[in-house]
């Protein structure tokens, strides 16, 4: 079970609303990066609680309506495919982190954020690498994102069936690299994770 040491820590310094903070999607080939910030009461147990990673898709839809209904305060927000291509994945994830942190309707006073970057936050940062194993905010945070990723993926799959993705969540799997040579890209490929194509043409 994890742990509340780093958000204890925190409150015993004089903090007392610490977020969790963490993004889902900076890998696949298509569609947004997501971000979730969450305050959760120190000391609340949500039953399995882990790394989304480490969590099967039904577990992670209940643990999303459990954090939704037990948080202090939570916000989901993203980059868009555009910014991904404009700024580079990683700013574009940090974006997302901060348009997250900027939503939550209870003000943050400290962010922990899963990763080992945390450069221009507008309140005090730390970053924690593999976070999302270690503080249950950033666990919640973890889960809140690729929940909402996910059924993100679901609508794009709506739209643009003949890449799949539904089923690989617009990862770079063969059925979507395939898919991708066979009916080439659509507007929400990231140009910069697609360059594949123009070495296929080379």
């Amino acid at each position: 079970m994890l742990e509340y040491h780093l958000e204890s820590d925190l409150i015993e310094k004089g903090y007392s609303n610490i977020c969790g903070v963490d993004e889902a999607g900076r890998g696949p080939l298509c569609g947004p990066v997501v971000a979730a910030a969450c305050i959760l009461p120190v000391g609340l147990v949500l039953e399995g609680l882990n790394d989304s990673k480490k969590l099967t898709a039904k577990k992670r839809e209940k643990l999303f309506d459990e954090i939704c209904e037990n948080a202090i305060a939570y916000s989901i927000a993203e980059s868009s495919v555009e910014e991904i291509d404009e700024l580079n994945i990683l700013e574009a994830s940090l974006l997302a982190m901060r348009r997250a942190i900027d939503g939550l309707p209870v003000k943050a006073n400290y962010a922990l954020i899963d990763g080992n970057v945390s450069r221009d936050f507008q309140l005090p940062a730390t970053a924690v690498v593999h976070g999302d194993a270690i503080s249950p905010s950033i666990a919640a945070a973890s889960i809140l994102a690729k929940v909402s990723r996910d059924r993100m993926c679901e609508e794009l799959d709506r739209q643009y069936p003949q890449y799949g993705i539904a089923k690989h969540k617009g990862y770079g799997t063969k059925v979507h690299m395939d898919a991708l040579r066979a009916h080439g890209p659509a507007p929400i490929h990231r140009k910069q994770f697609i360059r594949f194509l123009d070495k296929d043409k080379a």
